[in-house]
């Protein structure tokens, strides 16, 4: 070995961590936000959860999330309405993401604006708008009755199938973008594949084209979940009071009871809730392929 040969080796472990320490230095910033506003909220959520009301550490809080059946029938309602919102995007948003995607590139750019046009409306008034289409004097209850469908006025708001009706609204958008890149990711070889080997349309839709969609239909299915069980505005206004899920459970906690160690144990809870079902998720299938990528 020569006698320049340590030498380089040395210098080159010095470059490397120079260039370590710089890239460190350029992430620096991102990462001090994301302790600023994400780790340091999140860990003072979980302080106050241990806080009895005399500043003792305790799980008083979480004690009272299981001997109350009210944190109880709030959780299951939370999952329960989670989970129909996202079966009834899965319903809808399937077909049309499909359509979108067998159109030509620039007639699917232009029907994504309709897609992504939610996007450009504030929640707050796209519920209200909602609260005025479905009240008993609203245009829908007038299109039915003047259509024969009904003679009476249905209720549509302030129940389970008003807030359905505004969480499917706001989070279908969620479920078709990551479906529809999915699907336009899939190679249509494999689709001629299987019709020069005799599968028919349905067949080739059924045994190729929907088992690669699926890592799509799965991410934007957890999005959707996961974006439902923190729903906040739409159950508060479209539920009426009788749809009471977790968000609304921690704003009554602390609005009327000024109880922050329950409304951060109840927090907690969810948090940890949505955790584990995306660490399941991630054990289920890769999360690479769950987010959309194909590669080999």
């Amino acid at each position: 070995m020569s006698a320049g040969g340590p030498a380089n080796a040395a210098g080159l472990r010095r470059d490397a961590l120079r260039e370590r320490l710089a890239l460190f230095s350029l992430s620096l910033p991102a990462l001090v936000l994301v302790v600023v506003t994400m780790v340091i909220p999140v860990a003072w959520l979980f302080w106050l959860s241990f806080l009895a009301d005399d500043g003792s550490l305790s799980l008083v809080n979480y004690r009272r999330l299981v001997v109350q059946p009210s944190y109880g029938r709030i959780l299951l309602t939370t999952f329960e309405v989670s989970g129909l919102a996202t079966l009834i995007c899965v319903v809808l948003g399937y077909p049309l993401a499909y359509v979108l995607s067998q159109l030509r590139p620039r007639v699917a750019n232009l029907c994504m604006l309709g897609v992504l046009m939610p996007f450009w409306t504030s929640i707050l008034v796209r519920t209200y708008a909602w609260l005025v289409l479905l009240q008993r004097n609203g245009l829908v209850n007038d299109w039915g009755k003047r259509l024969g469908l009904w003679e009476a006025p249905v209720s549509l708001v302030y129940n389970l199938p008003g807030t359905l009706v505004g969480l499917v609204h706001i989070m279908l958008p969620f479920l078709v973008l990551p479906l529809y890149g999915s699907m336009r990711a899939i190679d249509r070889d494999y689709l001629r594949a299987a019709a020069n080997l005799g599968a028919s349309p349905a067949a080739a839709f059924r045994q190729v084209f929907f088992p690669l969609s699926l890592p799509g239909l799965l991410a934007g299915s957890l999005i959707v979940f996961i974006l439902c069980l923190g729903a906040y505005v739409t159950p508060a206004m479209l539920g009426g009071g009788r749809v009471i899920m977790v968000a609304n459970g921690i704003a009554t906690d602390i609005q009327m009871f000024f109880n922050w160690g329950a409304a951060s144990a109840l927090g907690v809870v969810l948090l940890v809730l949505a955790a584990a079902m995306l660490f399941i998720a991630s054990r289920l299938t890769r999360l690479d392929r769950l987010f959309g990528s194909h590669g080999t």
